[in-house]
């Protein structure tokens, strides 16, 4: 099911309801989806170098969120981090923000995304410098992803992170080991408590207004994944394609759309049923503001330093 042809059925009842809550961004984002390789799209002449018959193409809107565009540029993204590898155990690890606070990262996007990738990172560099085993300078590589696999508002901070250090002073490269042979970084609760003094601490100096109360209890996960490469696969294929394959686009018939999508937990195939406008909401809601950022490289992990 083309997103394109949602998008042009029901565009107009969509800005009916969300026109107001929709940022710029979105807006643009909209335009772009739903006029991509259609027949109203700009068009090229190709011609074939054997038999010189020439056809005219739907150009491609080059949008970062057209489930059509951008394979390019995400696969070479992919090719960079996997050429940057390093020799050493690597983590995934998960910092999510408790739902208390979603409202107010959704009216200050730009300010608290990137404060959560910022919070994050500090607070891994902060654990890294203070291991027994790494006491050096660590390196990462951080994505934000707004959506859960529903599609729900559901801002998160997924870090890849080699358990490595380099210290310069002594010219070392260290590397971390579990006990018992099992692999394993940071404590997951350790992390969550620096992370929500951290993120709370920076909000509050931003001047934006915060609850009287919080939960205690924030999130972070932390698993191992070995090389890392399986998941620098699964980052880069939210970069630049948007939250939804069009192939998981399975029905759209009587004003409603449904569309599948793999549990969490149990890891089978489910499916949501939604009034179209009510979808089209879940996909746009995750553009993010123009010029933001969603994927940082930290430490030794940085483009301009050697290695990862």
């Amino acid at each position: 099911m083309l997103l394109s042809s949602i998008i042009q059925t029901f565009e107009a009842e969509f800005l009916a309801t969300y026109q107001n809550a929709l940022l710029p961004s979105q807006g643009k984002a909209l335009t772009a989806l739903k006029l991509c390789r259609t027949t109203q799209s700009p068009v090229m002449l190709a011609q074939c170098d054997g038999c010189e018959k020439q056809i005219f193409i739907p150009h491609s809107c080059g949008h970062r969120n057209c489930p059509h565009c951008q394979h390019h540029e995400s696969q070479q993204w992919l090719e960079r981090q996997l050429q940057k590898q390093v020799p050493a155990e690597y983590f995934l690890l998960t910092f999510t923000l408790p739902a208390e606070l979603r409202p107010l990262a959704w009216q200050h996007q730009r300010t608290l995304y990137d404060l959560m990738i910022r919070c994050s990172w500090e607070t891994l560099k902060t654990f890294a410098q203070n291991d027994p085993q790494l006491q050096g300078k660590a390196g990462a590589i951080s994505v934000l992803h707004t959506h859960s696999r529903r599609l729900d508002y559901h801002p998160h901070v997924h870090v890849v992170m080699p358990a490595a250090t380099i210290d310069a002073d002594k010219r070392r490269w260290r590397t971390k080991t579990g006990n018992n042979k099992k692999n394993y970084l940071f404590n997951h609760k350790a992390l969550a408590k620096v992370f929500r003094a951290k993120l709370l601490n920076a909000i509050t100096q931003e001047g934006s207004p915060l609850l009287p109360r919080y939960p205690k209890t924030w999130v972070v996960d932390v698993k191992s994944v070995g090389s890392g490469d399986k998941a620098l696969v699964y980052l880069g294929r939210y970069l630049y394609k948007g939250v939804i394959q069009e192939k998981n686009i399975i029905a759209c018939k009587e004003g409603l759309v449904t569309f599948r999508y793999q549990d969490s937990k149990t890891k089978k195939m489910l499916t949501r049923t939604l009034p179209d406008t009510q979808f089209l909401w879940l996909i746009f809601q995750h553009v993010l503001p123009k010029g933001f950022r969603r994927t940082r490289n930290f430490g030794f992990c940085m483009p301009t330093a050697n290695g990862c």
